[in-house]
């Protein structure tokens, strides 16, 4: 355990930098902001694209995987809620407290960090839940907001969706990087270097941005916000673990779709609250409180899955 924890350390080493930074307004608001933007359009890009232009598709991509990880997300966002139901939230907040109950940072946490602490060969599974996240479960979020503004599904609903998704440099660089691995053809040798220091400044420049972008949250409707948090580092991976073993996945697979589901919240889920206007301040708080606990819940997750033959 303490071995991993002094491995996880400088990942969240960096992000309380980047917290600081922005704490002490040495980094501004609109510092982060552009920070962010760099990481997501540029250099985050290039890392996922050099991944996915290197992988076997065939050899990682399997349905088992993919409906293990479905069915468990799934339980929990259902959970989620019908505890925002039970509570007597709207349909909208009930639907963004499922959505922040299960989408982790697997961009910029899960990606740099699991590949370095369970091994490159982690990167093909780790993609695969990025893009569930992203495909799936985002859809579930529009088609669900959208549908219930005006009340009812339509041809335009899914027009939104089309265009959010190829607008989306995580899923256009992996899918791009997917069709240039199927060639066959190994990336020039210019582009494949240009590529990898680009590609480089993903993991600090995203810890550092993770945690500047904290340092402008506060920690209100505190007791929502732990439900969540807990929902996500904890209650996630469980649900994760018992679809793996009802299908039977087993071994490094399910050890790493585990530690990813045991992720703290994506900050992405924030940008999606404000844009429809919907409970950012109880996202915030759960990105916030999240995103400190996990500095022993992924710690935990790692360790455990780490024992169970991931390494």
């Amino acid at each position: 355990m303490l071995a991993i924890f002094l491995k996880t350390l400088p990942f969240f080493a960096l992000i309380a930098v980047g917290y600081l930074a922005g704490r002490t307004r040495f980094f501004s608001e609109d510092a982060t902001a552009y920070l962010t933007r760099f990481v997501f359009y540029f250099a985050l890009s290039a890392m996922l694209f050099g991944f996915a232009a290197n992988l076997d598709v065939a050899a990682i991509f399997n349905w088992p995987f993919v409906l293990a990880y479905l069915m468990g997300t799934a339980a929990i966002w259902l959970i989620v809620a019908g505890v925002a139901a039970v509570r007597g939230t709207s349909l909208e907040e009930a639907v963004f407290e499922a959505h922040t109950g299960v989408i982790g940072n697997v961009g910029f946490l899960g990606i740099p960090m699991l590949s370095l602490l369970l091994g490159p060969q982690a990167v093909g599974l780790v993609l695969l839940v990025l893009a569930v996240d992203l495909i799936v479960f985002s859809s579930i979020l529009t088609m669900a907001i959208t549908g219930l503004r005006a009340g009812r599904v339509s041809p335009q609903t899914f027009g939104i969706l089309a265009v959010g998704l190829a607008r989306n440099p995580m899923i256009v660089s992996v899918v791009l990087g997917i069709l240039w691995g199927a060639t066959g053809l190994a990336l020039p040798g210019p582009i494949n270097e240009f590529l990898t220091l680009l590609g480089a400044a993903a993991t600090p420049c995203a810890l550092f941005a993770i945690g500047a972008s904290l340092a402008g949250r506060s920690a209100e409707r505190i007791e929502v916000a732990a439900w969540l948090s807990l929902s996500k580092l904890v209650l996630h991976p469980l649900a994760v673990a018992a679809a793996c073993w009802a299908l039977g996945i087993g071994g490094y697979a399910a050890g790493v779709m585990i530690a990813a589901a045991a992720l703290p919240v994506a900050g992405n889920v924030f940008i999606l609250a404000q844009h429809y206007g919907v409970a950012p301040q109880r996202v915030s708080s759960a990105i916030l409180l999240s995103t400190a606990a996990s500095v022993l819940t992924v710690t935990i997750a790692i360790a455990l899955v780490s024992q169970g033959g991931t390494s």
